[in-house]
């Protein structure tokens, strides 16, 4: 029967109007903790996301891939719960409660029906304070994270995307994947990953939101009984890293019909005054999917791959312009060039008229659609937060993005854009790579 609900509040949501103005409270609870609510009791479902900032840079350098592979295995048993009695509980209750964790944080999301709020409540609190990392668990979980880590060693992407990490970001944490290596990952201990727990759940790190069926005081209640028992600190964040760009390209030889290409060049922070200025900036040259210049230079015109793009990229320490494509061996070097001659354009000469128009009306028009169920909105609120936005950010956001004008696009093209720093690097195998 609970299923049978769960199913029903979910096409309720879907088909909810879509709306870009939502009602945001600010919640304290007892113990301390700040979150963000929308009530929406018109079905009794809520979402909840709850972020703990730092994720696996927060690894100790030595037990690289220690932190996601915990992550992996806060399902797999907590409490007198092993494995299978936990996946059995969240099913009887019918909620999604997942985790999931990147450079910067860890996520934990969690659907759910009013009615079994107390219930899920308890269920989360035991999985994050009490996980059980059992061996076989370990072992089952690492066997996968393994396969993983193997089938990435012959993926010219992932090759490419390390790569440029390592180029970028050096001897920095950022600098290796979050995933961990082969020889790291199989010398984790379990010793090591209630390590990598400690380091990440703390409460000076908490993040959240919920949106759905659920009062002020209801959201504090559970948010106190999930997290109030973890220590108030852990491990400080990552440092700053100052990023290193070449200028050049480098080329990783390797056996593939499509070379993969991948290029950066230094960002601006999100907290910059002309941050929508480049936002609108980068949307025109190569955010824009169809519409942007790189995809019409190098795909509609040219033919040369089949998707080009190129955006603003921010982790916690790090703020960068990064893009990617994939083409022929043998037009690996027209598709750099081309990239370095929109890059000079841009900077020369900022947009026009009709691009800034339709870049505003496709960034105005299409802020509304993510706003397209409770789970969104809640993970929507969560990165507003780590933004170091106000709740008011939903109401301001699109008249931001039409305040900016073709002077502004111009003066920070000229200032951002730089062809000199446009670092590149390529996986393919050609002759011609480089020449």
């Amino acid at each position: 029967m609970i299923r049978v609900a769960v199913a029903t509040c979910l096409a309720l949501a879907a088909a909810l109007p879509l709306r870009a103005e939502v009602d945001i409270i600010e919640v304290e609870t007892p113990g301390g903790i700040n979150a963000w609510l929308v009530e929406e009791p018109s079905i009794p479902f809520v979402a909840l996301e709850v972020m703990f900032r730092g994720g696996t840079s927060l690894d100790d350098p030595e037990k690289r891939g220690a932190i996601h592979l915990m992550a992996a295995l806060l399902e797999e048993g907590a409490g007198d719960m092993n494995a299978q009695a936990f996946a059995r509980a969240r099913e009887d209750l019918a909620a999604g409660i997942s985790f999931s964790v990147y450079d910067d944080g860890l996520d934990v999301s969690a659907r759910f029906l009013t009615e079994t709020m107390d219930d899920v409540t308890e269920l989360l609190r035991t999985a994050i304070n009490e996980p059980r990392f059992d061996d076989d668990a370990i072992e089952r979980v690492r066997a996968q994270v393994l396969s993983g880590l193997r089938s990435d060693l012959e993926s010219p992407n992932t090759i490419a995307g390390q790569a440029m990490s390592a180029a970028l970001f050096g001897d920095h944490i950022y600098g290796s994947s979050g995933d961990g290596t082969i020889e790291s990952v199989t010398a984790l201990t379990r010793d090591d990953l209630v390590d990598a727990h400690g380091r990440v759940f703390a409460r000076d790190k908490i993040y959240a939101a919920a949106v759905g069926d659920i009062t002020e005081d209801q959201l504090a209640a559970l948010l106190d009984a999930i997290l109030g028992d973890l220590p108030e600190t852990s491990v400080p964040l990552t440092a700053p890293v100052e990023m290193s760009f070449w200028g050049d390209v480098q080329v990783i030889d390797y056996p593939t019909p499509q070379a993969v290409i991948r290029f950066a060049q230094p960002g601006i922070a999100r907290d910059d005054p002309d941050f929508f200025a480049a936002f609108v900036m980068s949307q025109v040259l190569g955010a824009g999917g169809f519409e942007s210049r790189l995809h019409n230079e190098i795909r509609e015109k040219r033919g040369l791959t089949y998707g080009v793009g190129a955006y603003l990229q921010a982790k916690d320490q790090a703020d960068f312009m990064v893009g990617g494509l994939a083409t022929a061996n043998s037009t690996v070097n027209e598709s750099i060039s081309l990239i370095r001659a929109e890059w000079e354009k841009m900077r020369d000469a900022g947009v026009t008229q009709a691009e800034l128009d339709r870049a505003k009306t496709y960034l105005t028009g299409g802020y509304p659609l993510r706003f397209s169920s409770n789970a969104r909105i809640a993970n929507i609120l969560v990165g507003m937060q780590l933004d170091g936005l106000t709740p008011d950010y939903i109401v301001t956001r699109n008249d931001q993005v039409n305040a900016v004008t073709l002077e502004d696009v111009a003066r920070v093209s000229a200032e951002l854009m730089d062809p000199d720093a446009l670092s590149f690097i390529v996986v393919g195998q050609s002759a011609e790579l480089a020449n």
